[in-house]
């Protein structure tokens, strides 16, 4: 990983941290009642992607980077599959920024899987 002195150096995980964050403004306006359910799991989902990048990077093989980058993949769709969930119970007033995440996963994903071949290569 030449040029790399950190996980933090990582655009990948860099995206996963704005993520974090949009998707914490996104759920402040869900029912209280979902504080524990669904707003709980949507938040794991979307803290577990750049967690995920850091642990693997962290391992110092491609091997386990490349398993926690597999991981943090599926939290990524998770967190997509549970903000759907959250949009069709109308949970969610700010469309734009719903549709702002929904862009970002669609890049992040795209990113994670290109840097999942290079590991793999």
């Amino acid at each position: 990983m030449g040029g790399i002195n950190s996980y933090k150096d990582l655009l990948i995980w860099q995206k996963g941290i704005t993520l974090v964050v949009k998707v914490y403004k996104l759920t402040r306006s869900f029912p209280q009642e979902e504080l524990y359910a669904l707003t709980n799991q949507i938040k794991r989902a979307a803290i577990s992607i750049p967690s995920n990048i850091a642990e693997g990077y962290g391992r110092n093989t491609d091997k386990a980077f490349s398993h926690f980058i597999d991981i943090s993949r599926g939290s990524l769709n998770e967190l997509e599959t549970q903000l759907i969930i959250a949009k069709e119970l109308l949970f969610i007033t700010d469309i734009d920024l719903y549709n702002e995440i929904l862009l970002l996963i669609e890049e992040e994903s795209k990113m994670i899987n290109a840097f999942s071949k290079t590991l793999k290569g």
